[in-house]
């Protein structure tokens, strides 16, 4: 599963850390200049190796930053110019780049030292002109591969759809069942079966995305700590080690309540049991019955397998069998039981708020959960308006034959987002 979490659900390209935004920030004319010059390396004209940074070209080569230009180009046409530029530090800044038919946000970095070449960029959104409900759900419907989402007002019982797109299919979440899990500790909390503070030990160890994969094995961790890591960052191994602490049949017991596929596998099941084709058939064909036992009877193998970190080399593996499976009218109702949880929950909702900045600023409360592998989008957001209403927004792309595009996901549940806060 990929670092959507870190990523903001876009393509993440900043290689330092972006400052926070504050009064009376000072940026240095340089800053000013390569903004500018943004504008040509967006539109395919730039000079890329003396506009960037060697540390950032060894991460994000010119054919990749090429294939995200194309990617933006296609969506809203040419850039033409910096509408918005308003600095975090003398040398970063948040930007807003005109294109033809629409804008894009940016997060800019460069280097404090001659010839501040640019170190970081972040694409966090994109939106058409003149937006509308109706061009949103235009451009669902022209998604290749099949795709859903789902735009409700919450605390008026059921959530009640403001606009939706085949939300009552059932879609592959990826690492968006980690709500799941956040919700059965919530449960658990509430009912005095569990604490914050309880510690336990960290499990096995998975594969990235995530810190706990590198600790010692056996290191003592808070519940808390764990979900925390498993939502703001997706950790794959507090994933495992709080699904293990709460118990598979009670977070089944969630799942199913929700709305959701079970059983419920943890991210280690579910690499191995992709990673192996007589498993996959296995799970493919098999019943939920049939699914919990071949989890029971390859439990002791499975822990101790070595993973195979390749296992998806960038296509789409088994996305309609060997997942974790929602609606988006599913989510919105999970999203929902999370906005009744506890303030703790709610507050490890909103570590990562996984869209664009200057749209989460509209908002006085965002949280998130997304997951994706390739083949696999799915963005989920909680949000309170500036004067107390509650809304969900949630969302998927998938397709079995080739990637999605995060850029252009993460635009469209973005401009979700933007509708909803201008409401």
């Amino acid at each position: 599963m990929r670092r959507l979490a870190l990523r903001l659900l876009a393509i993440l390209m900043a290689l330092l850390p972006v400052g926070v935004g504050a009064q009376g920030v000072q940026p240095d004319p340089a800053l000013r200049a390569r903004a500018d010059a943004l504008v040509a390396i967006l539109d395919g004209r730039g000079a890329y190796r003396t506009y960037f940074a060697a540390s950032f070209r060894d991460k994000v080569p010119a054919a990749q930053l090429s294939a995200i230009a194309a990617q933006l180009k296609a969506a809203i046409g040419a850039p033409q110019r910096i509408d918005a530029f308003t600095a975090t530090s003398a040398w970063s800044a948040d930007l807003t780049v005109r294109y033809a038919r629409g804008t894009a946000s940016v997060r800019l970095v460069i280097d404090p030292a001659p010839p501040h070449a640019a170190t970081g960029l972040l694409i966090t959104g994109t939106a058409p002109r003149d937006d509308s409900m109706a061009k949103l759900e235009a451009e669902f419907r022209a998604l290749p591969g099949a795709s859903g989402f789902g735009l409700y007002a919450l605390g008026q019982g059921k959530p009640v759809p403001i606009l939706d797109y085949r939300a009552d299919v059932v879609a592959p979440l990826g690492s968006a069942f980690k709500l799941w899990v956040l919700a059965e500790l919530a449960r658990q909390v509430a009912a005095g079966e569990r604490h914050w503070a309880d510690v336990v030990t960290v499990g096995a160890p998975s594969l990235p995305s995530g810190v706990l994969q590198t600790w010692p094995a056996g290191s003592p961790v808070t519940v808390q700590t764990l979900a925390t890591l498993m939502v703001s960052i997706s950790d794959n191994t507090a994933t495992d080690t709080l699904l293990a602490t709460l118990g598979r049949a009670k977070v089944d017991a969630m799942a199913a309540l929700a709305g959701g596929s079970v059983p419920v596998m943890t991210t280690r099941e579910m690499f191995a049991v992709k990673g192996d084709a007589a498993l996959t058939r296995a799970w493919a064909a098999g019943s939920v019955d049939a699914r919990r036992s071949l989890l029971a009877e390859t439990a002791a193998t499975i822990a101790t397998a070595t993973l195979d970190p390749t296992v998806f080399a960038g296509k789409p593996v088994a996305i309609d069998s060997v997942e974790w499976f929602a609606s988006p009218a599913a989510m919105a109702g999970l999203l929902d039981r999370l906005r009744g949880a506890d303030a703790t929950t709610r507050a490890i909702m909103s570590i990562n708020a996984g869209v664009d900045p200057a749209i989460a600023k509209r908002f006085g409360y965002v949280g998130f959960k997304g997951g994706g592998e390739p083949g696999v989008q799915t963005l989920n957001y909680l949000v309170q308006a500036k004067d107390g209403r509650w809304y969900a927004a949630t969302g998927n792309w998938h397709r079995a034959d080739d990637a999605v595009s995060e850029v252009r996901f993460a635009g469209l549940m973005g401009r979700a987002l933007a509708l909803l806060a201008a409401r």
